[in-house]
């Protein structure tokens, strides 16, 4: 394992297949550094570098097409329990605050969405997902986006079914019980979201007018993120609140990071970390800084337990001295009342339960 401004870098080539210490090293790489960070670059990981290209070509035919063509297939409105289809700009603020009922709350909410995001989105689930139906363009508006999604929704899976067999074994599971956590986790309860963000004011952006992304957690069960080039994605250090850092774009690799519901099912012995998406490294000095940003394309991959999984504290995490800090919740529990209590999580104000 080696270390790239301060997120741990870990190889998984020698994952298929390997021998049992390969294994047992390969996975006690990759939780230590979900114990440490949150976060972690994972290379060498079963997605060709090719088809992470035509993924992110697919996602720029579809943001270049006229808002016209896009609205085609809308993202449901506000409130709405099914998050899929396309979100322009504006729809989404994504927050980690939670809000009361109460006239100071609601003051705070609309203070809150005086910044508005600057970026939209396309979001992909399961076909067989009966909670979280696909919206889909008509045909010809896109042919071969539907395919292609469809195909590489369950390409990124194959990989985060490695990473959650990894996780159980360095956790203390086992050998023999690799599977632990595919057994809450079929697929069907994942989502695929593909993420523009425009070019925007790096006077504005830096001056907190607009935001991008701020600062939130998933709470998903782990995250798998491909970006470009461009930067922009920056994770909270675990060791100083408020000072956060840059995950540079890495060619080929994913990012990625502990949700929510694996911090309750390891009782916070793994991290799930803060991040947020703001000016790229290069717009940052004022005097050489481009007017303009580049514009960001990444495309989060957001592994989550079927909806009536129940997600309690492992046994191997808990002892008389550090005794379960959360009670068991189902997903579907957890994903419906918002992240509270001691469990931080994120919350859009349309509900959702991730962004990326």
């Amino acid at each position: 394992m080696t270390t790239s401004p301060s997120i741990p870098v870990v190889d998984l080539g020698s994952w298929p297949g390997g021998s049992a210490a390969d294994r047992k090293r390969i996975a006690s790489e990759l939780t230590d550094a979900c114990r440490r960070v949150g976060f972690v670059y994972v290379v060498n990981h079963g997605v060709p570098p090719a088809l992470l290209d035509e993924a992110f070509a697919w996602s720029r035919r579809l943001f270049d097409l006229p808002l016209e063509k896009k609205m085609l297939a809308p993202h449901p409105p506000a409130g709405s329990a099914v998050h899929r289809g396309y979100s322009w700009p504006g729809l989404e603020k994504v927050s980690q605050t939670l809000y009361a009922d109460g006239e100071e709350d609601r003051a705070k909410q609309v203070e809150d969405r005086r910044v508005s995001d600057v970026k939209e989105s396309y979001e992909i689930g399961s076909e067989d997902s009966i909670q979280q139906p696909n919206i889909w363009l008509p045909a010809g508006v896109l042919p071969g986006f539907r395919e292609f999604t469809t195909a590489f929704y369950w390409r990124c899976f194959d990989v985060a079914k490695e990473l959650l067999r990894a996780l159980a074994l360095a956790l203390g599971l086992g050998l023999d019980d690799e599977d632990f956590f595919l057994s809450f986790h079929s697929g069907a309860n994942n989502q695929l979201r593909l993420l523009h963000y425009p070019p925007v004011e790096v006077e504005k952006l830096a001056r907190d007018e607009v935001a991008r992304m701020p600062a939130h957690s998933d709470w998903s069960t782990l995250t798998m993120l491909f970006q470009d080039g461009n930067g922009g994605l920056q994770v909270e250090d675990p060791k100083q609140e408020g000072r956060f850092v840059d995950a540079m774009p890495m060619r080929g690799a994913l990012v990625m990071n502990v949700g929510d519901l694996l911090m309750r099912w390891s009782n916070d012995s793994l991290k799930s970390t803060l991040h947020r998406v703001t000016l790229p490294p290069l717009a940052r000095d004022a005097a050489t800084a481009p007017r303009m940003t580049p514009a960001r394309y990444s495309i989060p991959y957001f592994v989550s337990p079927d909806p009536t999984a129940v997600v309690r504290c492992l046994a191997v995490c808990a002892d008389a001295r550090n005794p379960p800090r959360y009670p068991p919740v189902t997903q579907e529990e957890y994903a419906r009342r918002g992240p509270g209590g001691t469990a931080r999580g994120e919350r859009l104000e349309r509900t959702d339960g991730m962004a990326g």
